[in-house]
């Protein structure tokens, strides 16, 4: 341990904290909702999800980083994961390292888990993450070009030994203070340190609870980050043309309920059908992007955006301003948060779904602002 510590200078705590405290805090979709941007869906009540594409696994909303400086041990992993609420958990090794003869800061991941973890427009880059399990190299954000990388040429990465490492280019990954990502094969030759952080996803427990038993697991020497949000944007105009989904919901939440923000119609969209890739019927019956039950379409389905006639619940155009009044009918029209958390949960009756759309709107805010 010690020749690891001289040949790879490990982050610490607070440097660590630092870099990654920004990985979850961007948004979780891009400009036209892309048909692999899928979340897991919810399992009852109003709305119902679909399957996930083969090829990615859907998005996972943290509520908290956590970062051992020595690294977690299978003991404090096992803990972590049998914390009541705690539905996903990630960890990832992480140092410093040499790169064509600069210091920088490399996590090391599993590809297939990590990209949930990523905005989703990263996320959904499939030629991104298969050049990073084959062993390439992945920069974040504008790491790459103070160095003069190119795409295609291989480097030498130097930590407890030295490899040559194809560069396969850049992306917006949100790792700000982190960056490169490399595979978790290439992690274990660099020596970085092993399981270094760790993501949590529970939306279940209130988050002051789900702290304090992750310190009582792991003892003071952990540093705990919160990573929940809830500031919302509203949209201040109806676009004069609809030709996306993201103009179709900030158009929806302005017209049909001004108090709404139109992230969480972006939010519900992504997470019941991966914005109209999985149209239903669901087990329950379910139909349409916004997985409306006919009953429930029967008292609020509206002829929205579309053309003149019935309203059509498998039609975006009529099913996204539906939610929209459905919303605010069931209490987004106050304007307060628990107002919204009322209707969210009104529209799946579940208090990890309420959690999980508010997590997944504030990645929206925070790209798309």
């Amino acid at each position: 341990m010690d020749a690891l510590r001289r040949l790879v200078r490990p982050w610490s705590g607070a440097a660590l904290l630092a870099g990654l405290v920004m990985i979850v805090s961007v948004t979780a979709a891009g400009g036209s909702a892309r048909g692999s941007q899928v979340a897991p869906g919810s399992g009852d009540g109003r709305a119902q999800a679909g399957a996930t594409p083969s090829g990615f696994r859907g998005i996972i909303l943290p509520d908290l980083l956590i970062v051992v400086p020595s690294g977690l041990t299978p003991p404090d992993v096992a803990g972590l994961r049998a914390i009541n609420g705690v539905r996903k958990l990630v960890t990832f090794d992480g140092a410093q390292v040499m790169l064509a003869g600069r210091p920088v800061s490399v996590i090391g991941v599993d590809p297939e888990q990590f990209r949930s973890w990523v905005p989703l427009r990263a996320a959904s880059d499939q030629a991104l993450w298969t050049d990073l399990a084959a062993g390439e190299l992945i920069a974040s954000g504008g790491s790459a070009a103070p160095i003069g990388l190119a795409p295609g040429t291989s480097y030498q990465l130097t930590g407890q030994r030295t490899l040559s490492v194809p560069f396969a280019g850049s992306a917006r990954l949100g790792v700000t203070g982190v960056d490169f990502l490399v595979n978790q094969s290439i992690s274990g030759k660099l020596g970085l340190v092993h399981q270094v952080a760790a993501l949590i996803s529970a939306p279940g427990p209130k988050v002051s609870t789900l702290t304090r038993r992750v310190r009582q697991i792991l003892g003071a020497g952990a540093e705990v980050v919160v990573l929940r949000r809830s500031r919302l944007p509203l949209a201040a105009t109806v676009p004069g043309q609809i030709t996306n989904y993201l103009q179709l919901f900030r158009a929806a939440a302005a017209t049909y309920c001004p108090s709404l923000s139109w992230t969480v119609l972006a939010a519900i969209g992504q997470i019941e059908s991966g914005d109209g890739q999985n149209m239903g019927p669901s087990s329950a019956g379910a139909l349409g992007p916004m997985q409306f039950l006919p009953s429930t379409w029967a008292a609020w389905g509206i002829d929205g955006f579309g053309p003149p006639g019935p309203p059509d619940v498998m039609n975006p155009l009529d099913a996204v301003p539906s939610a929209a009044k459905l919303l605010c009918a069931d209490g987004a029209s106050a304007g307060t948060p628990a107002g919204l958390r009322q209707a969210i949960f009104d529209y799946n009756h579940a208090t990890w779904y309420v959690n999980e759309v508010l997590a997944l709107a504030a990645r929206y805010a925070a790209e798309y602002h």
